[in-house]
């Protein structure tokens, strides 16, 4: 099954369309990227990559200008957006003008090198690099800690109407930790009665177990309470306290194929009002990238939902998500996602939905920056 659906979205994708994220060698060679920026880029960025002194320099460096000794900077961001910059200028990305483009004076192996280099500059192994921070999916959640605003709404199309929107804010500390917070909106028709309001919100910790870059894996935990606020009576929360924990591992591979899982549990505190329930997501997908990897990045992925009642005789319920993201931005800060999810067993009173969501990853720049 899943041969067959990458077979046919390599079909379906143009060849000028590369890998973005693990398409790069890993026999870069730093030493010689050493040279290169030494004889490039040291007279702004200065020897340590904090930047040179404005007095050398000879401008007043912009409010993004990089801090390449500065791990929470470096570390989220993948090489190919460093290179996209090295080669096409600051502007390509939304930058200042001030970068100039270095693709006629570089070859494409002198910019890899380039930025082996630039990473030597953290000297901390023990940050999760960007490029395991993977696209993410419409439900399954991934494993690398986010600076993130997330609108994702869901609306049925079938059966009684409603939707959902969910507002989260994740923010990073720390090298592996992250803070969550979900405050669900919701809005449901039943008996031609029109319910809205807050739902119960989410307040959780997730922290990195395990991360390796070559390997292309990343394992997090996450543990949170979701807090009864939202009316029980009108179907828009459990009416008990909840805590919620669950694993998600992520593997990337070197060809942009990546597959993501989680695996969990709710556990009401009080089991006359709502089950205790695992659940199961997955999602498989495909990365593709315009400009040889370094323009805007499309990916089709595919998800598995599952879940089950901890009670006698309670059946899991399926559901499929096929779906596209895409990044608006040209920096690729703001991103969307659209996708259909479809109940695959036990059909009987459950809707279809259309899923979608606007990512806005603030860390790399304003709202108003990047475009």
């Amino acid at each position: 099954m899943k041969k067959v659906l990458f077979l046919l979205l390599l079909i379906a994708f143009p060849r000028t369309l590369h890998a973005q994220y693990l398409g790069y060698s890993f026999k870069a060679d730093a030493k010689r990227g050493e040279k290169l920026y030494r004889a490039a880029c040291a007279s702004c960025h200065g020897n340590s990559g904090k930047g040179a002194p404005q007095s050398l320099a000879g401008f007043q460096p912009p409010r993004t200008f990089p801090d390449f000794s500065r791990c929470d900077q470096t570390t989220p961001e993948v090489n190919s957006a460093y290179k996209s910059v090295i080669e096409h200028g600051g502007p390509n990305r939304g930058f200042s003008q001030i970068m100039p483009a270095f693709g006629e004076a570089l070859s494409s192996s002198d910019i890899d090198d380039l930025v082996a280099y630039l990473r030597t500059f953290c000297n901390s192994r023990h940050w999760p690099r960007g490029e395991l921070n993977l696209p993410r999916a419409l439900i399954t959640e991934k494993a690398y800690p986010e600076d993130e605003l997330v609108l994702s709404t869901s609306v049925n199309v079938s059966g009684a109407p409603g939707n959902t929107t969910h507002v989260i804010h994740e923010q990073r500390f720390g090298q592996k930790n992250q803070l969550e917070v979900d405050v669900p909106i919701e809005f449901q028709n039943q008996d031609h009665v029109w319910y809205g309001g807050v739902g119960d919100i989410t307040l959780g910790v997730k922290r990195v177990m395990y991360s390796n870059l070559e390997r292309g894996s990343i394992l997090s935990l996450q543990g949170g309470f979701l807090l009864p606020v939202g009316n029980h009576s009108h179907g828009l929360g459990a009416g008990t306290t909840t805590f919620e924990t669950f694993a998600a591992f992520d593997q990337l591979f070197r060809t942009d194929t990546f597959v993501q899982t989680q695996f969990g549990a709710e556990l009401p505190f009080d089991t006359g009002r709502a089950p205790q329930s695992l659940f199961f997501n997955s999602a498989i997908g495909q990365s593709f990238g315009a400009d040889h990897g370094l323009g805007r990045l499309w990916t089709p992925m595919f998800e598995f939902v599952a879940t089950r009642d901890l009670i006698n005789h309670a059946s899991t319920d399926w559901d499929v998500i096929p779906e596209m993201q895409v990044t608006i931005s040209r920096r690729q800060h703001i991103r969307a996602n659209l996708g259909l999810q479809i109940p695959a067993t036990n059909t009987a009173g459950r809707q279809k939905q259309i899923v979608f969501y606007l990512l806005w990853d603030w860390q790399d720049g304003r709202l108003t920056e990047g475009w």
